[in-house]
């Protein structure tokens, strides 16, 4: 028998504020849908790209362009908040992570000044969006990895800059419980992927950046598509909706309370049996080439959720062909509107170069 987690619609009002930073991206977006279709009506999304510019915009959500390094914009999100979700960053796949190092320290601010209004404010609950790039990185040299369980993240040797940034921000959350009694919430994401990420422009993940090269290998009859790295990197990918899910069973639980635990899939792949998937999902063989000299991250990396199992009695589910296959029918639909001049949000922004 499945276990009854405690969720927003098991322990709120359908009124109460839920605030979402971030909301203009990729999981926040979705999260903030996962509200609004769970009959919360009323949901603050903050986010510091334009609002047209935003993945996704929910009907009936007020919505705010606000940059959260601002201590002062920070006070307004959070004002009349019950629970706050920090999803805010600026972070992207390996390529963004390995040469924006400064741009991804620099979202340290976004959580201390967001953790510091939340408090004040009397917030009941607050959500931080760690990452797995958190954990130690000499244990992540063999492809062959072991799956990564939560106390792995010490003695610290966090991912540079993006790592760094996280594990601090689990930090300032585990010390406001501590010394302040706020409740929080670190849940560490391995690889996120799903319909409405990004998937062009330099900020998208590995999923995503090689649907799109299968898509245009096959648009352009040029069937080959170049892979960073020899492809024998290891790692796992959970699919947008069990990560939102796991996000408000995380949040509801006091168990957990500033208790970093696993998100991710333990369903562990190559990037070369990635590849071969899409070509599966697309009905194409391609000629592969490997840039050896391309940004490729940690050798292997995995989700041990024994934790998470044992806490919550569930995991995330969706198998890796499933998940890609809707995302690979959503980013080919994208790949093609562009292609006809249309506006399609989730690709490039602010003038960040393309490094996929």
């Amino acid at each position: 028998m499945t276990k009854q987690n405690p969720t927003a619609a098991t322990m709120r009002n359908k009124d109460d504020l839920i605030v979402i930073a971030g909301a203009g991206g990729f999981i926040a977006g979705a999260l903030t849908r996962y509200f609004h279709d769970h009959g919360f009506t009323n949901i603050r999304a903050v986010d510091k790209k334009p609002l047209p510019e935003w993945y996704q915009r929910v009907p009936g959500v007020e919505s705010l362009c606000l940059d959260l390094t601002d201590p002062d914009n920070c006070r307004r999100a959070v004002e009349g908040a019950v629970e706050v979700y920090n999803l805010a960053a600026d972070m992207g796949g390996m390529g963004f992570i390995e040469r924006y190092r400064v741009e991804c320290l620099r979202s340290i601010l976004i959580n201390t000044h967001l953790i510091e209004a939340a408090y004040r404010a009397g917030v009941d609950r607050y959500f931080f969006s760690s990452s797995a790039c958190a954990y130690n990185t000499e244990l992540q040299k063999d492809p062959n990895v072991r799956a990564l369980k939560e106390s792995d993240a010490y003695p610290a040797m966090a991912e540079r800059g993006y790592g760094w940034e996280k594990l601090m921000s689990e930090m300032f959350c585990q010390e406001y419980w501590a010394e302040r009694g706020l409740k929080t919430f670190i849940a560490r994401f391995h690889n996120v992927y799903g319909p409405y990420g990004t998937w062009d422009g330099g900020r998208e993940k590995a999923p995503a950046a090689l649907s799109r090269k299968v898509i245009e290998a096959k648009d352009t009859g040029k069937l080959e598509i170049t892979i960073w790295g020899d492809g024998n990197q290891t790692r796992s990918f959970m699919y947008i909706d069990d990560c939102v899910k796991g996000i408000d069973m995380i949040t509801h639980c006091d168990d957990l309370i500033a208790t970093p635990i696993n998100l991710g899939s333990s369903e562990l792949v190559s990037i070369n049996q990635l590849v071969s998937l899409i070509e599966e999902i697309a009905g194409v063989k391609l000629e592969r080439h490997y840039d050896l000299n391309a940004p490729r991250g940690v050798a292997g990396r995995n989700s041990d959720n024994t934790f998470i199992l044992q806490v919550l009695g569930w995991e995330p589910s969706t198998p890796l062909l499933e998940g890609l296959a809707k995302t690979y029918a959503w980013i080919e639909q994208q790949y093609y509107d562009r292609k006809a001049g249309k506006h399609t949000p989730a690709g490039p922004y602010n003038g960040m170069p393309k490094t996929y």
